[in-house]
């Protein structure tokens, strides 16, 4: 659990949906060990002065190339800790809503704005639809990620954020 008082790290994720409600996800491992993997949304922790919403669209570019999208409401929230590349990272992570006009197979992934962290430990993204997801053995963040993309496309953005359960892992 993160420390009672300790800072958390403001981040900016993205929850990017091409027209056919396909998700974009990032594959991820540890930097020294590509055996402990996951897939993630886009995104990452603030930088100066920037505001949640400049952070989303700043990462998404970054680690994607994406720079045509509809910032959308944010959907979720989620306070999470984890051990990445031998240190913890405590998080406040908001998920924003963003929309490409482009279908997934027209939309092209350029990751050159990676960090060099990132380029040890991030392998390449792909799109999802929620049935692939539900049936996925992988691991998935924010974990419950099917079950929300689910209710997202059947119901629409909630009318506020909803706020997930902490994921300590």
């Amino acid at each position: 659990m993160p420390e009672l008082g300790k800072v958390l790290r403001p981040v900016a994720r993205v929850v990017l949906l091409d027209p056919e409600g396909r998700v974009l996800l990032l594959h991820g491992h540890e930097p020294d060990d590509a055996a402990v993997d996951w897939w993630f949304t886009p995104g990452g922790g603030l930088e100066g002065d920037e505001t949640r919403e400049q952070a989303a669209l700043r990462e998404l570019a970054e680690e994607t190339g994406i720079t045509e999208v509809e910032l959308g409401p944010v959907l979720w929230q989620r306070t999470c800790s984890f051990p990445f590349d031998g240190r913890r990272w405590d998080q406040d992570e908001w998920y924003f809503l963003a929309r490409t006009t482009s279908p997934a197979d027209r939309v092209e992934i350029n990751a050159t704005g990676l960090t060099d962290l990132e380029r040890r430990s991030v392998e390449g993204a792909r799109w999802w639809t929620y049935q692939e997801l539900a049936e996925a053995h992988e691991t998935v963040y924010p974990t419950r990620l099917a079950e929300l993309l689910n209710r997202l496309l059947d119901d629409g953005p909630p009318s506020r954020p909803l706020v997930l359960d902490t994921e300590i892992v």
